[in-house]
């Protein structure tokens, strides 16, 4: 639990970086001592305002350009804001570019000691922790070698070792484990988790949307420099990426069809028309969904899911205008909240038809479950209107039914148990039939 405990705090920041249309603009201000003005402001940032606890992972997401690298420099010290406060409270350490800190020209080691002599470690100390730090980065004999010859994975998996082993209070992650193999990837988000569990200010900015959902308390979405929304991860993260479903939704292509000409409203024999639980809605009200229910395979409600098992994913959904290549489908969540898997009717390849004001369609999906760990699983239908790579969101909805996923009768390790044969190797076996019989 995060006692309310401020360890950074904004009031009312912003910041603005002067934009020049020529080289002879910057120099002209800087002849007259900036009484004549040949520039025009870019705010960056624009009234923020916020706090984050002691102990708190923090994340920031928002599109390129929005500001977030800009509010993790201001955190660490290394811009100044145009205007407001800003106070820090603890020792940050910042990993917010690839290989930021470093000297090119000097070897792995030398950077070692460079960066965490910068942090505020003495000779002695980082003589202690070195082994660990060049352990961690696993780059091997390459510690020894300028920087320069490093690539952009090795610089990172330097840059992160040393931000990790010098003790912070607050620790700055700029979308640099981006570039990291997997394996470096989840050696370093477990290493997030366990500095989380040791009471250490993690502010975190990535677009992987999954790993902000996994680990984020609470998540701040920056629009143009300024806040859009601001609390708990799950809600910030769902408004968030509708916002970019409704940017993004333009059509590049359509397939041709002969446009509808009929008066008779289709109505399917199956009708669901309840919907248990709505965390959150959006979409553009072209078509919406009516109803969500999850099925055995003979039509009857479940209560409980069973692993190994097969389901009925029923979704009933209803025009308000004409679609032409309407596209239902679901999302299957984790009990983290986490996008657990999905489908929709054009991921498997069935068109549906093109649907007029009044149409309503129920799609059935049959699914087979795998062997899950018994957790609560949720699920967020969605009907939308045009391609897989391009379409228009027409109604969504967050965790609209959730069911909790029975034991099975083996211990799951992990998320899932893969279908797996185990047969004992009979090679040597044969290798020795096949002696006994030259001898014989």
């Amino acid at each position: 639990m995060i006692v309310p405990d401020p360890v950074v705090e904004f009031q009312g920041v912003s910041k603005s970086y002067p934009i020049y249309d020529s080289p002879s603009d910057r120099l002209v201000e800087l002849l007259t001592l900036n009484r004549v003005n040949r520039h025009r402001d870019f705010w960056a940032l624009r009234d923020v305002s916020f706090q984050i606890q002691r102990g708190e992972t923090f994340c920031v997401i928002g599109e390129n350009g929005s500001g977030k690298s800009t509010l993790l420099q201001i955190i660490a010290g290394i811009l100044q804001p145009t205007c407001g406060q800003v106070k820090v409270h603890g020792r940050v350490a910042a990993l917010l570019e690839l290989g930021s800190g470093f000297n090119p020209e000097f070897t792995g080691r030398d950077n070692v000691y460079l960066n965490a002599a910068i942090l505020g470690l003495s000779s002695a100390e980082i003589d202690r922790r070195y082994r660990e730090i060049e352990a961690f980065a696993e780059i091997g004999d390459f510690i020894n070698q300028p920087v320069k010859t490093y690539s952009s994975g090795m610089a990172v998996r330097l840059a992160f070792s040393v931000a990790i082993h010098v003790d912070p209070e607050i620790l700055l992650v700029d979308e640099a484990l981006a570039v990291g193999d997997i394996y470096f990837r989840q050696r370093c988000m477990r290493k997030v988790h366990d500095l989380r569990s040791r009471g250490v200010t993690i502010v975190f900015v990535s677009h992987a949307i999954g790993d902000v959902k996994a680990i984020g308390d609470r998540a701040l979405w920056l629009d143009q420099g300024q806040i859009r929304d601001l609390g708990p991860t799950d809600s910030v993260v769902a408004k968030y990426l509708a916002a970019m479903v409704k940017k993004d939704a333009s059509y590049l292509e359509k397939k041709k069809r002969t446009p509808l000409d009929r008066d008779v409203r289709f109505q399917a024999p199956e009708i669901c028309d309840t919907i248990p639980n709505i965390d959150h809605r959006y979409g553009n009200g072209d078509a919406e969904v009516i109803g969500i229910a999850i099925l055995d395979p003979y039509g009857s409600p479940l209560h409980l899911l069973e692993p190994s098992s097969r389901i009925v994913v029923r979704i009933s959904v209803r025009a308000n205008r004409h679609l032409e290549l309407p596209i239902v489908g679901f999302m299957m969540r984790n009990h983290l909240g986490v996008d657990f898997a999905g489908t929709n009717t054009a991921r498997e390849g069935f068109e549906l038809p093109p649907m007029i004001p009044g149409d309503i369609y129920t799609v059935d999906f049959h699914v087979d479950l795998p062997e899950l760990y018994p957790a609560f699983f949720s699920f967020s239908p969605a009907i939308a209107n045009g391609t897989l790579n391009s379409y228009e969101n027409c109604d969504w909805i967050d965790n609209a039914i959730t069911l909790q996923m029975g034991h099975g009768e083996g211990v799951i390790y992990g998320y899932l148990h893969l279908p797996c044969r185990v047969e004992l190797n009979s090679c040597l076996k044969r290798h020795t039939n096949l002696s006994e019989t030259s001898v014989g």
